[in-house]
């Protein structure tokens, strides 16, 4: 049996000293810390191309009720304007000789908000109003008080 002899090791081979393990965990630190806007600027990106979105699908279902309503394929009350009393009327649908017409297949969730209450506006409300009259939808929006990234609020969508 011979010796068993150890190999040196050449003294820059050694590994990590610790200061070189304290500038490397900086450096990712301040890498980290760089990111975390990011995320939070891609986040908010996301959710108002959601909102965007989901404010053009709803006022698409609304022109496609007007559309029916206008051509006489169903009747509506007389003070709308041919447009629906309100955006579960969308997605419940409407008779159309014989067959249930159905124009929104959910009402979405506000990504700002959170839920699925969006504000309304009827053609006798005025146009920056932010209380529904009652008689009919002609327009939807956000209920959200947030300022979307290009600075206008997602309530003026």
């Amino acid at each position: 049996m011979g010796m068993q002899r150890s190999i040196p090791i050449p003294r820059g081979e050694r590994g990590l000293t610790l200061v070189e393990l304290i500038v490397t965990m900086f450096i990712l630190s301040i890498l980290a810390t760089a990111a975390v806007p990011l995320v939070r600027f891609q986040v908010k990106r996301e959710k108002e191309r959601e909102l965007r979105y989901d404010l053009w699908m709803m006022r698409d279902a609304i022109d496609k009720y007007k559309d029916a309503a206008d051509r006489g394929a169903f009747q509506t009350k007389v003070d709308s304007q041919n447009y629906p009393p309100d955006l579960d009327t969308l997605v419940n649908g409407v008779d159309v000789q014989g067959k249930k017409v159905r124009f929104l297949r959910k009402i979405p969730t506000d990504p700002m908000t959170g839920n699925t209450d969006w504000g309304m506006r009827s053609m006798q409300d005025d146009p920056d109003s932010d209380s529904w009259g009652g008689q009919s939808v002609f327009d939807v929006y956000s209920k959200s008080t947030g300022t979307g990234l290009d600075g206008t609020k997602y309530s003026t969508w």
